[in-house]
């Protein structure tokens, strides 16, 4: 029997430790100090920037986990100082910086940073970031500040910009709250914004060292850099906001549409390992698995044999995402691969297509790598699978769709994946970035108009990574940005992550959602693999997160119903019919309880199920673990629909007529 798992690993799926934040505060200027950065600096509550960071990033854009040393902080009545000394490194570089950071009860902030190449330093990009949120502020006016000394009155992008929106940056200038601007200025090199959003970050992106310029790019050993980032605020600050503990307010309306087909994602080198648990797979009902073939990788016929074994095992239909490597006619090398197909008795129930190029990100003002035309691609994929559903667009992420937008006239429907890690992998950033989804639905409806849209296979892990060689590798179990293996993929923090990306989905009238996969990195069921999973290794079962695909997987074709969330950061909801029942899941998407009222659900009984941490081992258990925490609601619960959700907990309620 093993032993129970600890707190961490039901949350975390790892038991790395974390530095919890620390919070700056100067009279109505406060701050969370995270790695010797700064997060969510707010003026009397209301969330002014987002993030302020001194980033050293490699080659692949993979970012370092500086080691901070010599930390000190100091607080008084009149604000803060904090400084401390850092050190980015691997087994072949090194760079070194000291951090000052200065915070004023009148609300003006610096954080000055001056750095040193220990040895020639290969980088992308090392420099300060700023992020200006999206909540209040896409849409909306800013003043632009050039480097030359002009000024530039302009909004921020309401749907996403593919390209810089704003470039030689010195200064940006946008209301915080009526009356109240803060002016953000950057000193000590040119900077930049993009859209982060293209990459399912919740922010604008304003960076050091335009893109135009060669990367990467080699600090030499010896050579200095000196940057700084400086707020100030102008206009008088209202009383601050009471900071009571409100409970989330969630409020189901009418009916929305229809709940979306639920999928999952497989990768050929865990065919073998996925068969083997083929029956479990069964147990949580995806009704379609999305199956990646890559000539270039060498798979050919036994993956197609394997496709066909796991297709029987599990009963899910399947869907080809077949790479095409552009080194020959597009219709020769797409022939080769149905006939691969039709040798292994393999079916698939809908084809999409790529060309290799389109897996690399291609940056704003470079030419596209030479390959076939979409259109000529298109074509080829219906004469070679002639009846099929005929899917395309990118199986890298948004950022490439749209910078690159297919002929969407020419699909059944248009897809593409995201990963909640590209920039960062912190636990925060990880759920914060859910709240991008929305603006990429929008923004992609308005060019693929009425086209059906399909998304994923999507998951916390980088599947591939665009921007590099390949995802970065994580046997320590950690917190790593563009990893492909994340360990919250196994914890509490993964499930809500799930819900909580299928609640923005079928809000967004997404007909189908490809997340997470059977076993593996993005699995939903435990298999052994060559990097250590804890007290799964052990007691083996299922991760969380399958009893969020198994519940809606069930869902899939009922009646969807409105969810109005206040405020939506914290917690995330779907409900549906089902039958003359309603169903509300809940998924609270923080670190700490939550209380969460109901409301707009008239049946008078109710049911609750439970995923949270006293319930964890039990639902990792069993395929019905979960359905068996089910306790009927009190009647006083019921008249109060208040819901108590522990850390990263996920609830289901049942609504019926007595």
């Amino acid at each position: 029997m093993p032993n129970e798992p600890t707190r961490a690993v039901k949350l975390f799926g790892t038991d790395q430790p974390v530095e919890p934040m620390r919070r700056l505060s100067a009279g109505p200027l406060t701050a969370e100090l995270d790695a010797g950065n700064l997060r969510y600096i707010r003026l009397n509550g209301v969330e002014a920037i987002r993030a302020i960071s001194f980033i050293v990033r490699d080659r692949n854009w993979g970012t370092y986990n500086p080691i901070v040393q010599d930390l000190r902080i100091d607080e008084n009545a009149d604000g803060f100082t904090v400084t401390y000394a850092a050190t980015c490194a691997d087994a072949d570089q090194r760079f070194e910086y000291e951090a000052r950071i200065v915070g004023r009860a009148d609300g003006h902030l610096r954080f000055e940073a001056t750095g040193r190449a220990v040895t020639d330093f290969l980088t992308n990009r090392t420099g300060f970031v700023v992020l200006h949120p999206i909540q209040g502020v896409a849409g909306e006016p800013v003043e632009v500040l050039h480097v030359d000394g002009t000024a530039e009155q302009s909004r921020f992008p309401a749907l996403i910009d593919p390209v810089q929106p704003f470039r030689n940056i010195r200064a940006l200038t946008h209301a915080v709250m009526p009356g109240v601007t803060v002016t953000c200025r950057m000193e000590g090199d040119t900077f930049e914004m993009e859209d982060q959003r293209n990459w399912t970050d919740a922010s604008y992106k304003t960076y050091v060292r335009p893109l135009a310029l060669p990367w990467p790019y080699t600090l030499k050993a010896g050579e200095t850099l000196t940057q700084a980032v400086e707020l100030s605020v102008r206009g008088r600050l209202p009383a601050a906001a009471s900071a009571g503990t409100e409970p989330v307010s969630i409020t189901v309306g009418g009916v929305l549409g229809t709940m979306p087909r639920i999928g999952l994602g497989v990768e050929p080198r865990h065919l073998e390992a996925a068969t083997k648990v083929g029956s479990l797979i069964r147990r949580a009902g995806p009704q379609f698995l999305v199956c990646h073939f890559d000539p270039r990788a060498g798979h050919g016929l036994g993956e197609m044999r394997g496709f066909a074994r796991l297709a029987n095992a599990t009963g899910a239909e399947l869907v080809l995402e077949a790479v095409l490597p552009a080194e020959a006619d597009p219709g020769t090398e797409i022939r080769a691969i149905a006939g691969q197909a039709a040798e292994a008795g393999v079916r698939f129930a809908a084809v999409t297509v790529s060309p290799a190029p389109d897996l690399k990100c291609t940056l704003p003002g470079s030419k596209w790598p030479d390959c076939p035309a979409f259109e000529a691609i298109y074509r080829a994929a219906r004469e070679a699978f002639p009846g099929v559903t005929l899917g395309g667009g990118m199986f890298s992420y948004f950022t490439e769709l749209n910078r690159k937008r297919p002929p969407a006239h020419l699909l059944d429907f248009v897809t593409h994946t995201t990963s909640a890690v590209v920039h960062a992998g912190d636990d925060t950033t990880v759920t914060e970035n859910l709240e991008s989804l929305p603006a990429i639905l929008a923004s992609t409806r308005a060019f693929i108009g009425g086209r059906p849209y399909r998304v994923g296979p999507s998951a916390i892990g980088m599947r591939q990574n665009p921007y590099g060689a390949a995802p970065m590798e994580n046997p320590e179990n950690g917190r790593k940005a563009m990893a492909r293996m994340d360990p919250r993929q196994r914890g509490l923090l993964g499930a809500a992550w799930n819900l909580g990306y299928i609640a923005h989905m079928v809000r967004g009238g997404v007909e189908a959602v490809a997340l997470s996969g059977p076993v593996g990195e993005f699995g939903i069921v435990h298999a052994p693999m060559d990097y250590p999973q804890p007290w799964f290794d052990e007691a083996g079962g299922v991760y969380p997160v399958f009893h969020v695909i198994a519940g809606m997987v069930a869902a899939a074709g009922h009646e969807a119903l409105e969810t109005h969330v206040s405020p939506p950061r914290e917690v995330q909801a779907v409900a549906h019919k089902d039958g003359a029942a309603t169903v509300v899941w809940l998924a609270n998407l923080t670190g700490g309880r939550r209380q969460v009222t109901v409301s707009g659900v008239t049946n008078d009984r109710g049911a609750t199920c439970m995923l949270n941490e006293a319930t964890f081992v039990q639902c990792c258990g069993s395929p019905d673990g979960f359905r068996r925490t089910e306790q009927d609601s009190t009647e006083q619960e019921i008249q109060a629909r208040l819901i108590d959700l522990d850390a990263y907990a996920i609830c289901r309620l049942g609504f019926s007529d007595r």
